[in-house]
């Protein structure tokens, strides 16, 4: 995987919480807190993480989001979802717009849910995932008094590892010396930016945090996965996404004459025979590619002559591929049994000598133990 500052694992998380020793489970005093907002689409050096992070129970946990207030708060957390989810395929610059909006609402939502205290609790989550980061945040640079000279200073850090972050994202191949030179920058931002606080800043820097919260384990940082909307059209028993919580579900989509596809429906044959017992559903989309794959009866045909013995959704109007915004045939998406969207792999799973075929029934296990 390719090192990015947008993502949610921000290497430099760790490396600044073990460099900067004073701040350790000291809370925020209730007189100054700040606000909990959406990180500005512009900010693109800050990560948006509030969306990622509310999905994950160990958050829904801490803000006793729970019982009858969580299932009345996932319900309309599903709404926000959908554009959140879509956008992951936009340029950069569109998703961030996007999910500063999103994260609006979850915002507005979430204040008819939870606390204040609760909602200040997610501020310090929120930026205690965001890592070294967080220096470039106006609300954070007001908080600790930050100079210019010390702005200058973050913003050079800053540069030094998206420099070496871009050489490695550039290179045809994970090259080892790419690799440790962004390891350094890396450790060297958290370092800088350490040592370059005042005590005083530190102190404050520690109440703004608050108890330290490791959002480095959190596994569950997807949506909730779009209901599927239905065509009329099925291959076997028609369903909802809705019906299948209780069950891990692998879902998905296929074109009946794509080579790609078809290399992987031996795995999905199998999932259904051997996984159903064990609180497993394979659902396909046969969403069309060619004029034959738009024709309900030729889908139909080709399901049944490949042993298909699970659901099959015919999209005919491409709407569950819209609602999803997949991009590629096949995609397979893994489905918690709570709803939420755990993992995704497009293209062939056996492709290369890959192996995605049994990361995925390791991932099934996992979830079928949650």
């Amino acid at each position: 995987m390719i090192v990015s500052f947008n993502s949610f694992r921000n290497a430099a998380l760790i490396a600044f919480f073990s460099t900067a020793t004073t701040i350790t489970n000291v809370r925020l005093n209730a007189a100054d807190p700040i606000p909990i907002e959406p990180v500005p689409a512009s900010l693109a050096t800050v990560p948006q993480n509030l969306l990622k992070l509310i999905h994950a129970p160990e958050v829904q946990k801490e803000l006793d989001l729970n019982g009858d207030s969580l299932e009345s708060f996932l319900s309309e957390l599903a709404k926000i979802d959908g554009p959140w989810w879509r956008v992951r395929i936009r340029p950069l610059e569109e998703q961030r717009k996007v999910i500063a909006k999103q994260e609006k609402a979850l915002i507005d939502l979430l204040k008819d849910h939870v606390s204040p205290k609760k909602l200040e609790r997610l501020k310090q989550i929120e930026l205690q995932s965001q890592g070294t980061r967080i220096f470039a945040r106006p609300d954070v640079i007001k908080t600790l008094n930050l100079t210019k000279s010390q702005s200058a200073k973050v913003d050079e850090l800053y540069a030094a590892t998206d420099n070496a972050a871009k050489k490695l994202q550039e290179a045809k191949a994970q090259d080892r010396k790419l690799i440790s030179e962004l390891k350094t920058a890396t450790e060297a931002e958290a370092k800088g930016i350490a040592e370059m606080l005042t005590s005083p800043q530190k102190n404050a820097f520690g109440k703004m945090m608050g108890a330290t919260f490791d959002t480095m384990k959190l596994t569950r940082i997807y949506p909730l996965a779009p209901e599927l909307v239905d065509s009329g059209h099925w291959s076997g028993s028609a369903t909802e996404l809705a019906d299948q919580r209780g069950k891990v579900v692998l879902l998905h989509f296929y074109a009946f004459q794509c080579h790609n596809c078809v290399a992987n429906f031996k795995h999905y044959n199998r999932w259904h025979e051997q996984l159903t017992a064990r609180g497993v559903s394979v659902i396909g989309i046969q969403t069309p590619e060619t004029p034959a794959e738009r024709d309900v009866g030729q889908v139909l045909r080709a399901a049944k002559e490949k042993g298909f013995g699970f659901p099959v959704l015919v999209d005919v109007k491409n709407s569950n591929w819209d609602a999803w915004s997949n991009t590629m045939w096949p995609t397979v998406y893994v489905i918690d049994k709570n709803g939420y969207i755990r993992f995704w792999h497009q293209g062939e799973l056996n492709w290369d000598g890959a192996t995605v075929d049994k990361t995925i029934e390791k991932l099934v296990d996992e979830l079928l133990e949650e």
